[in-house]
C-alpha cells in the first residue's frame, strides 16, 4: 500500500488507476465485519437490502414479518467492547401495525433513485406502496393482481417515474408515480415474472425474467419485447473494444474496395465500376429495409420459435446489469418435474439434466426426473448471446426471487448460494470468496460503492457486514521513527 502511495505521489500512477487500484484490493479483502454490526430488528427472513444511491449512507431492507427498516451504516448508534464495536440500530420500522404497513412478506424494497425521500415496498399483499421516508406514511398505494415478487426504479431516468413491478402473474405492469395510476402493461411471458432489472445505459429498456425461463428485452416506448435471451444462441469469450471493432472494420472495407494495382487499367476500371454498384444496390436494399412495415407481432396462441426461447430450463430467479452495461448475469432454478417410463429413460435422459427419486417398490418400470437448472449464466447485451462462461457448480434457492449484486472496479458477482454467499469471477466462472456466517439460506446481497462493504441478509433474520481488512502494517518500513529521541525513561 505504501508503495502504491509513493509512486501516486511521485507521479508514476494516475488518480483514476490508483483509486482502481486500492479499492480492488479493498475488495479482495473482504471479511466478516469485527468493528460493525447491524442490530436486525426483523423477526422473519430478510429477503432485500438496497444501499440508497445518492449518499450511499442509509440501508433499507425487506423482511417476510412484513417489517421494512432504515439503518444508518455510517453513523452508529452506539458502541459495545470498549468502544471497538460500532451497533447500528434501524432510525425507524414499518410493521404490520403501521396503519398503512403490508399484511404479508416485503418481498422488494427499494429506494428512490434521486434522493432517499422516498421509498418503494412491494409485498406478498399484493400491494405496492411509496413511502415518505421523513413522515414514513404511504403516498401513492397500487393494488397487484398477484404476489408481488420484486420492484425496480431506473437509476438514468429522467423522464419518467415508473416502478417496473413483477408479479406471479403473466404480465410487467409500469406504476406511474407522477400520476398514482398504472400506465403500461407488458405482456409476452407465459408464466410468473420474478426478477425485474432496468438497463444501465437506456432508462428506456427493461429487462425481466419469468417462471416460464424466459429472459425479455423490452422498449417501453413501443409494445412487445424487441429481445428474447436464447441458451442455443452463444458466442465464445468477450466482445472486442468498439474502437478496435471499427478500426478492423475500415480497415477491411478499404482493402476489399480497394483495386489492385497489379491488374491493367481496364480490369481496376471494371473492379471499381463492380464496387461502386454493389455499394448502390446495398444502399438502395438499406434503404427499401428502413422504409418497410415493421415486423407483424403475432397472435399470443401462434407465438413463433423465437419468442418461445428460454434462458434457463427452471425460472429466471435473479437478473443483474453489470455497471458498464455491456453484459447482464442471470440466475436460473429448478424446472419441471416428469414420469417417465424406464423403456424409454436412455432416450430422454440425454437431453435433460436428471435427479432421481425413490420410487415405490410397485413403480419399478416409473422414475420421477426433475429437470434442473440451477446455474449462472453471463449474456452479451449487444448481441443477445449466451457468453459461454462456465460458473461452477452451484446451488441456488427456487422458492424465492435472488437478490445479485456486482462491483463496479471488479469483475466479481456476489450470489446467494444456499447458507453462503460466493464471489464468482465474471470471465473465468471460477470461485473467488466464499463468504460463510449465515445459519440459514441466504436470499440477498447488497454491496456499497462507497465503503466497499457487502451486506447479505438471510433466513435467520440477521444482516450480516462483509468489510475490507485493515491496512497490512508489515509493509511499512521498520526503521526508528525520526521524531523519536533516544533517551530512555
Amino acid at each position: 500500500m505504501w508503495r502504491e502511495i509513493g509512486d501516486r505521489e511521485a507521479g508514476k500512477i494516475r488518480p483514476n488507476s490508483f483509486s482502481n487500484r486500492v479499492k480492488r484490493n479493498r475488495i479482495q479483502s473482504l471479511q466478516l465485519s469485527n468493528h460493525k454490526d447491524i442490530v436486525s430488528s426483523h423477526r422473519g427472513s430478510v429477503n432485500c437490502l438496497q444501499v440508497d444511491l445518492t449518499e450511499g449512507r442509509y440501508l433499507l431492507s425487506g423482511a417476510s414479518d412484513a417489517s421494512v427498516a432504515v439503518y444508518d451504516v455510517q453513523r452508529a448508534t452506539e458502541y459495545d467492547g470498549c468502544g471497538v464495536i460500532a451497533k447500528h440500530k434501524c432510525l425507524f420500522v414499518v410493521d404490520k401495525t403501521h396503519e398503512s404497513g403490508h399484511q404479508f412478506a416485503v418481498s422488494s424494497a427499494v429506494w428512490y433513485p434521486v434522493d432517499t425521500g422516498l421509498f418503494v415496498t412491494g409485498s406478498y399483499d399484493h400491494h405496492v406502496n411509496v413511502w415518505d421516508t421523513n413522515t414514513t406514511q404511504v403516498v401513492a398505494n397500487f393494488k397487484m393482481p398477484g404476489k408481488v415478487y420484486r420492484t425496480a426504479m431506473s437509476s438514468l431516468a429522467t423522464s419518467h417515474m415508473l416502478i417496473a413491478v413483477g408479479t406471479e402473474d403473466v404480465q410487467v405492469r409500469l406504476c406511474d408515480i407522477a400520476s398514482g395510476a398504472l400506465s403500461h402493461t407488458l405482456s409476452g411471458h407465459r408464466d410468473g415474472v420474478m426478477t425485474v432489472e432496468w438497463s444501465n445505459t437506456n432508462e428506456w429498456v427493461l429487462i425481466t425474467g419469468g417462471c416460464d425461463g424466459a429472459i425479455r428485452f423490452w422498449d417501453i416506448r413501443r409494445a412487445g419485447c424487441f429481445l428474447v435471451l436464447d441458451q442455443s444462441q452463444s458466442q465464445l469469450g468477450r466482445r472486442p473494444p468498439v474502437l478496435e471493432r471499427s478500426a478492423t472494420n475500415k480497415v477491411s472495407t478499404s482493402k476489399s474496395s480497394s483495386p489492385s494495382p497489379n491488374l491493367p487499367a481496364k480490369a481496376r476500371a471494371a473492379q471499381r465500376k463492380l464496387a461502386n454498384g454493389s455499394s448502390m444496390k446495398q444502399s438502395t436494399m438499406a434503404k427499401i429495409h428502413t422504409k418497410g412495415p415493421p415486423r407483424q407481432r403475432l397472435h399470443p396462441g401462434m407465438l413463433s420459435a423465437q419468442d418461445r426461447a428460454t434462458a434457463h430450463y427452471g425460472a429466471v430467479t435473479g437478473l443483474k446489469v453489470t455497471e458498464d452495461g455491456m453484459h447482464l448475469l442471470s440466475a436460473g432454478g429448478f424446472g419441471d418435474i416428469f414420469v417417465i417410463n424406464r423403456h424409454i429413460e436412455r432416450y430422454i435422459l440425454r437431453h435433460v439434466q436428471d435427479v432421481q427419486y425413490n420410487c415405490p417398490v410397485e413403480q419399478k418400470s416409473v422414475m420421477i426426473v426433475s429437470r434442473s437448472d440451477s446455474r449462472l449464466r453471463l449474456w452479451d447485451i449487444d448481441s443477445g448471446r449466451n457468453t459461454l462462461v462456465n460458473f461452477e457448480t452451484v446451488r441456488l434457492q427456487t422458492s424465492k426471487p435472488l437478490q445479485l449484486a456486482t462491483c463496479q472496479n471488479s469483475a466479481l458477482v456476489f450470489v446467494p448460494c444456499m447458507t453462503t454467499a460466493k464471489a464468482f469471477d465474471m470471465w473465468s466462472g471460477r470461485t473467488a470468496m466464499t463468504f460463510r456466517g449465515h445459519y440459514e439460506y441466504v436470499n440477498c446481497c447488497c454491496f456499497s460503492f462507497l465503503d466497499q462493504e457487502l451486506y447479505t441478509g438471510g433466513n435467520d433474520r440477521q444482516i450480516l457486514v462483509w468489510s475490507p481488512s485493515s491496512l497490512v502494517y508489515d509493509e511499512m518500513d521498520e526503521g526508528p521513527n525520526p521524531d523519536q529521541d533516544n533517551w530512555s525513561d
